[in-house]
């Protein structure tokens, strides 16, 4: 079984450096061997394995019984539920996950797995509140008349003007680039609109 220490280092833009998580790794006891720090450019707002240089390292260099350490808890995803996920994947593989930041910088110890079962619910909540906040916000606008989902991009008025212009269904979806299904439904409603 492996038991390297690998260190992720990430930083958002090229201006910044990672020399000062790598001493942070070394201030903290830890030897780090250079062939052993993954660094890597990225926003924080990407999600841990959609980032090049960490999916590169949990797929490629990370085995069971190594450690990966971590500056702070962001470095592991862009939110709580993406840092949750990402810390079961590794959990899962066998691979010890070390975050500095935290009281208990070792998540695989049975005080570590508490804070884990506490960002799992924290995690649970955030879901749960985007949910809700998606839900109240479409029925807000339902309410105010706005159409919820993607803009049409053609409206039964054009259609209806291509169509009198003597243009065929699919000369007319071709004009407007939709599906003639498209132009039907389209053209369905606006006779029906105009009978009212």
């Amino acid at each position: 079984m492996s038991q390297r220490t690998y260190f992720y280092c990430r930083v958002s833009t090229t201006e910044q450096t990672t020399a000062n998580q790598v001493e942070a790794f070394r201030a903290k006891g830890y030897e780090v061997n250079e062939g052993f720090v993954v660094e890597e450019t990225v926003s924080g707002a990407v999600c841990a394995m959609e980032r090049k240089g960490f999916r590169a390292m949990v797929e490629h260099k990370l085995m069971e019984g190594d450690t990966l350490v971590v500056l702070k808890l962001d470095r592991l995803g862009r939110d709580n539920i993406d840092v949750q996920q990402t810390i079961d994947l590794l959990l899962k593989k066998g691979i010890k996950v070390h975050c500095l930041d935290l009281p208990t910088k070792d998540l695989s110890t049975s005080e570590g797995k508490l804070m884990l079962a506490m960002f799992a619910a924290f995690a649970a909540f955030e879901k749960d509140r985007i949910r809700e906040r998606t839900i109240e916000g479409q029925a807000r606008a339902k309410a105010q008349g706005k159409t919820i989902g993607r803009p049409s991009k053609v409206s039964p008025e054009k259609v209806a003007e291509l169509r009198k212009g003597g243009l065929s269904i699919s000369a007319t979806a071709k004009q407007l680039s939709v599906s003639e299904a498209t132009v039907k439904r389209l053209y369905a409603t606006y006779k029906k609109q105009s009978q009212q």
